[in-house]
């Protein structure tokens, strides 16, 4: 049979009322009643086949570990420690917590390494609340967190859920996030804060290509039931502890969208002094702050190549561009050699959307039947960056058709030639005044063939004619030698 053991008004174990200062529940019923307070100078187990039931206070200086059960009824845990303390739950929730934790900096904290959720309320009154980056403190719609200023938060995962947001009315999640539907109907909202973990990528953003271009230590990620129809307004807040070595004059958000890997500029800049910013979104998903010193990774946002009709129209569109030079397009009838087709000049240094365009007349000249487009963004430092590869269908036409690449060539020249007859070809490469000064004969299959020229790497630097003729054809193309 269980034993139980009822506590009605105060019981306090210590070295002289117990041989130690934990205490372990071992198969037994523990009950603590309304008003009952079980203080610990130690560490509490609760351990399989044992039951917790709290309707009082239960106050632990060390460790608490459940591997039973927890009937966490309306009574409060209070972690009351002074030095670095563990909260396993073991899957059990509780009804009310107190972080109240008098230890030294970085000797405050307690410490969860599994799921939790607390129903009613999470207390801060001293130390921190640190979760495993894996772990995540829950509070369900209904809840709330109190007590949050520096130096007594809680660091890493804090999940935080509203239902039935709907209407003009703002809602205060309690973890440094608010929203105002502006009539939208989203359902449950849940917004989980990533703070304080010193992270990259998991508690704070950071452009990959300059590690100390960073964001706050403060990501909020925000689900709900549906997606607004209209924007909605968000109000973002953070401590100085989750600065992230940043100081703040103008500040800006930064949104990450689902099927994105990439910050995006979610508002124009504005203050920071405050710890606080707004921002309107027509998406909810991931939000984020940085200086203006500081901008994150999002200077392209999409690349498109379409055909319309007979020719190509490359579009592209950046959130942001920070020293940008000027941007290359790049286009290959095979997908390995590519040649620039047009320059564009950047913006040098944004924090607006911009969007770009850049035709690219008569496909046919490919003689292939895809072409590749690619882009080279160079910043006013020289270096630079690719896009990725994007294809464009040519028309289906008959005959024959002719490109040089690349353009300008150097010592390499290849003719690339798309026929739908098999025979000879004679190439005849002319110079400024008319003279030939290079002649070159092929056989052709029906299809794509592929004509390298090496005695192309013998001529002067200029502007030279390419004359072609296969079976009833005749193209004439210019070639550029550097």
């Amino acid at each position: 049979m269980q034993k139980s053991t009822s506590l009605a008004a105060v019981l306090i174990l210590g070295v002289a009322a117990a041989q130690a200062q934990d205490l372990t529940n071992i198969g037994t019923q523990l009950t603590v009643g309304p008003g009952a307070t079980l203080t610990l100078p130690g560490s509490l187990s609760n351990q399989a086949g044992a039951t917790l039931t709290n309707n009082g206070t239960v106050q632990v200086a060390g460790n608490l570990t459940n591997a039973g059960t927890i009937a966490p009824g309306t009574g409060s845990v209070v972690m009351a420690g002074s030095t670095d303390q563990t909260l396993t739950p073991g899957g059990a929730s509780l009804a009310n917590l107190e972080v109240r934790n008098t230890g030294a900096l970085g000797q405050n904290r307690v410490l969860l390494p599994t799921n939790l959720t607390v129903t009613q309320q999470v207390q801060l009154t001293s130390g921190l609340l640190r979760t495993a980056p894996t772990a995540t403190l829950l509070l369900p719609d209904g809840a709330t967190l109190t007590g949050e200023a520096s130096g007594r938060y809680v660091q890493g995962n804090l999940r935080v859920d509203r239902a039935n947001v709907s209407g003009s009315a703002s809602v205060d999640f309690g973890n440094g996030f608010g929203l105002n539907p502006n009539s939208n109907t989203l359902g449950t909202v849940r917004v989980t804060r990533t703070a304080g973990l010193q992270t990259a990528g998991l508690s704070y953003g950071q452009n990959p290509a300059n590690a100390s271009q960073k964001g706050i230590d403060r990501v909020w990620t925000v689900v709900s039931d549906q997606q607004p129809t209209t924007p909605v307004d968000l109000a973002l807040a953070w401590l100085p502890d989750d600065d992230n070595g940043l100081t703040f004059g103008q500040a800006q958000v930064w949104r990450m969208p689902d099927n994105s890997a990439a910050w995006q500029a979610a508002a124009p800049p504005a203050s920071g002094a405050a710890r606080t910013l707004t921002v309107s979104t027509a998406g909810l998903s991931r939000f984020t702050v940085s200086n203006l010193a500081n901008p994150l990774p999002v200077e392209l946002l999409s690349f498109t190549a379409e055909r319309q009709g007979p020719d190509a129209l490359l579009r592209w569109t950046t959130a942001s561009e920070k020293n940008n030079d000027h941007f290359e397009v790049e286009s290959s009838p095979d997908g390995r050699t590519f040649q620039r087709i047009g320059t564009v000049v950047g913006q040098g240094s944004s924090t607006q959307r911009h969007d770009y365009s850049l035709p690219d007349p008569n496909l046919t000249r490919y003689a292939a039947e895809l072409v590749y487009y690619r882009l080279r963004q160079v910043d006013r430092d020289g270096t630079f960056s690719y896009s990725p590869v994007r294809t464009v269908q040519v028309p289906a036409t008959g005959g024959f058709a002719v490109q040089a690449y690349p353009q300008p060539f150097g010592s390499e020249l290849n003719l690339l030639l798309r026929t739908t007859e098999a025979g000879p070809v004679i190439i005849v490469v002319l110079d400024g005044v008319g003279r030939t000064v290079l002649r070159h004969e092929a056989a052709l299959v029906p299809g794509s063939n592929t004509l390298p020229l090496p005695e192309a790497a013998v001529l002067a630097s200029g502007v030279y004619v390419c004359r072609i003729s296969h079976n009833a054809f005749h193209r004439t193309v210019k070639i550029i030698r550097e």
